[in-house]
């Protein structure tokens, strides 16, 4: 997820130089709620309360790269504050706070700098959460992500779906090399 929202930043932006140095690898953090953020018709839209006050008090998320923007710098830039809405911040192990969810203010875009995919699905690292609150988290992230998907008018063919679906290829268990990733595909 975080480097899709890196390298969105870059395009967005026209400036590969945008990005700044964090220390964010391997741990857990919270979601801030950018100032006067609307959370409806984001990625946060279905949440519940309760779960959206946890955002912001416990770490629920996973944190991973070495990379990331300021909120000043990201704003600064006309282009990216122009394309998309700060929906949350989130601080480093050093406090400097980093874009942490951005959503496309006329586009169905949302980008994520955290791993709502890892707190369901990885077991590699002792950082990741997996408290039911965090499940949920990814849960949700993933429902709303799905929703968007089924909005586009895009429909495949049965079997160009059936011969691209990942089941047609073999993972590799690869938790035991402390990667964080437990299953990896290695193509050929």
């Amino acid at each position: 997820m975080c480097l899709g929202f890196e390298i969105l930043s870059m395009i967005i932006s026209q400036n590969r130089d945008i990005l700044e140095r964090f220390n964010s690898v391997n741990y857990a953090s919270s979601l801030q709620f950018f100032e006067n953020v609307n959370i409806e018709a984001t990625v946060f839209q279905r949440f519940p309360p309760e779960l959206l006050k946890k955002l912001s008090t416990d770490c629920l998320v996973m944190q991973n790269h070495y990379f990331g923007i300021s909120p000043d710098n990201f704003q600064g830039n006309p282009s990216l504050s122009s394309f998309f809405n700060i929906l949350t911040t989130s601080a480093d192990k050093d406090s400097k706070t980093f874009v942490s969810t951005i959503g496309s203010k006329r586009y169905p875009v949302t980008a994520f700098q955290w791993h709502p995919e890892k707190n369901a699905f990885e077991w590699g690292s002792s950082e990741i959460p997996h408290s039911e609150d965090a499940i949920q988290v990814t849960q949700h992230a993933a429902n709303y992500l799905v929703s968007e998907a089924r909005k586009s008018m895009n429909r495949p063919s049965s079997e160009k779906v059936l011969s691209n679906l990942i089941y047609n290829y073999k993972p590799t268990y690869s938790g035991y090399k402390g990667s964080g990733d437990d299953e990896v595909y290695i193509f050929t």
